[in-house]
């Protein structure tokens, strides 16, 4: 089975040749496409990925990122390896939108939502992973930053935030989910095929797990895994007005 990692991406210049060596890395046995979409960052990381990564084609087994470039390690024909594809918005549209084009070019039988930042690690996906394509327990896997994994401790109301909506989503939806907006979303190609997403922002997280909850026909799972948070100093994006769009968000995809 092939892993479809698809990357949005917005202004993670400092970053974005830190996490691809690691996505790489993540699961050495299983094939993987990794799907970046720049989302029209102004901060370089554009030309960086027009320059450094754009003329990758093949295969490879190894990444090593550096911020004037990248050096590649082709996989042999029967190894496991990696391809690159990286696509581009000519205005800034949102992580949604950034994340619907990244799953209209996946070919995996498997997907799954990677940050372009390091608040997340890939090493994690060897205990999701398994769950879909080895066990076949599942149909989606959630990581959860509330698992016991360690995590970095941020601000009180960040927490709290993360919680609330949680919590009010699974008295809505009547689905048990103890971290709805992480990250850390895998699913196979028959629950993207039936979902029908259109949230240009953040909204995705909401509108994603709505319509998964909703279907009652996929087996949901959750798994520990590890937050390296970062905030606002440090680029993190998401801010007090996106919690509250996600309460809105709570109602419209219920009702």
């Amino acid at each position: 089975m092939k892993l479809s990692v698809v990357i949005p991406v917005y202004n993670e210049i400092a970053t974005i040749h830190r996490i691809l060596p690691l996505v790489v890395a993540a699961l050495p046995g299983v094939e993987k496409e990794l799907i970046l979409v720049d989302d029209c960052s102004g901060d370089g990381t554009r030309e960086w990925l027009r320059e450094h990564l754009k003329p990758l084609a093949g295969r490879y087994r190894e990444l090593r990122g550096a911020a004037d470039g990248i050096a590649a390690t082709e996989a042999a024909a029967d190894q496991a390896g990696a391809s690159l594809k990286v696509l581009f918005h000519e205005e800034n549209r949102g992580k949604g939108a950034a994340l619907r084009t990244g799953f209209a070019a996946a070919g995996g039988e498997v997907i799954v939502v990677q940050d372009a930042d390091l608040e997340y690690d890939p090493a994690d996906w060897g205990r999701m992973w398994p769950l879909i394509a080895e066990h076949r327990l599942a149909d989606v896997v959630y990581g959860s930053r509330f698992y016991g994994r360690p995590h970095r401790s941020l601000q009180f109301h960040h927490l709290m935030a993360n919680r609330l909506l949680s919590l009010l989503f699974s008295v809505l939806y009547n689905q048990a989910l103890s971290d709805m907006e992480v990250c850390y979303k895998m699913f196979t190609r028959e629950v993207l095929e039936s979902l029908s997403l259109s949230a240009d922002d953040f909204g995705f997280e909401v509108q994603f797990s709505a319509q998964v909850a909703l279907a009652r026909r996929w087996r949901i799972y959750e798994v520990g895994i590890t937050y390296y948070g970062r905030d606002y100093h440090e680029g993190k994006k998401i801010n007090w007005r996106d919690g509250v769009k996600a309460l809105g968000y709570l109602l419209k995809y219920r009702f």
